[in-house]
């Protein structure tokens, strides 16, 4: 008997934010471990499912790191990485093409479907969804914020794009008819080519351009951690910046917090960094009253 009500005060306790979310576009970067392990495969669709069934809007962008490495480790092609970014050349880029677009992509939207959901898999380059140019990369600048006449030095990653423009009427089309968005980060430059995109990058920008209401990054730490590797539940965007500028945050975590501010300072209400290894985090943030992981708010 306790068990059952125990259910129902859950339940309950997710009506407010079903209400508060009820056709509200909510953008969800999905990757780390939670692409990998079966039984978060599982949970994370059953999680979009749900969300769509309940009158939210998902839209998942997705990673692909550790499939595209192994891929690449099988094809004995070197993978380096500078602050977080894969280093990229043709070949590299072929791969990741292959293994986002093609592998990956279509098994989300196959477990999505099999739970439920209508989802369908798109890239970057289908209807010219996300236009895109060659990154020009100063790891130092990004590091520090150094704002001194001392200039920046440019660093050559090969075909690493960032987002130029996001064409968002094949998304609002898809969302309109019931359909789940599943998008890998795959850009198009103006002479047509191939551009290997940071997923959390290709997620702020896509939240900017939907005006979502919320922006929710899966990783696989806990969060946004402190000095002392504690995690930091709640912080503003001034708080993140300070916290790259002393060096608090490093590689792979700076391309994402830099993606929620950018999403932050563009209208998006609040951006949350989450530990996708948790079974039903996506619920979990969204639906209880103490949340898991990071809230970052403009102020």
């Amino acid at each position: 008997m306790d068990t059952g009500v125990d259910r129902a005060r859950i339940l309950i306790e997710a009506l407010p934010y079903i209400r508060k979310f009820n056709s509200q576009t909510i953008v969800i970067k999905y990757g780390g471990h939670a692409m990998v392990d079966s039984k978060l495969k599982e949970g994370f669709a059953l999680d979009i499912v749900l969300m769509k069934y309940v009158g939210l809007n998902p839209v998942v962008i997705h990673g692909g790191g550790p499939q595209i490495g192994k891929i690449l480790g099988e094809m004995s092609i070197e993978s380096n990485f500078v602050s977080g970014h894969r280093v990229t050349d043709e070949k590299t880029m072929d791969v990741v093409e292959m293994v986002l677009a093609g592998k990956v992509n279509k098994e989300i939207v196959a477990t999505i479907n099999q739970h439920g959901g209508q989802a369908v898999g798109l890239s970057g380059k289908d209807g010219r969804l996300i236009i895109a140019r060659k990154l020009q990369f100063m790891p130092n600048f990004e590091k520090t914020g150094d704002k001194s006449d001392n200039p920046p030095k440019i660093i050559d990653i090969g075909l690493v794009g960032e987002v130029v423009s996001i064409n968002n009427r094949i998304i609002k089309s898809l969302i309109d008819n019931q359909f789940i968005p599943v998008i890998a980060p795959v850009g198009v430059g103006k002479d047509n080519e191939t551009y290997n995109i940071n997923a959390d990058l290709v997620a702020g920008h896509i939240a900017l351009s939907l005006k979502a209401r919320k922006l929710i990054l899966l990783t696989d730490v806990e969060g946004v951690l402190d000095g002392s590797s504690n995690l930091v539940s709640s912080l503003t965007a001034n708080d993140a910046e300070r916290m790259i500028t002393h060096g608090v945050i490093k590689e792979g975590m700076i391309p994402k917090l830099q993606c929620c501010l950018e999403a932050l300072k563009g209208g998006v209400e609040k951006v949350h960094i989450i530990n996708g290894r948790k079974e039903h985090a996506l619920l979990l943030e969204i639906f209880t009253d103490e949340g898991v992981g990071t809230e970052i708010v403009l102020n």
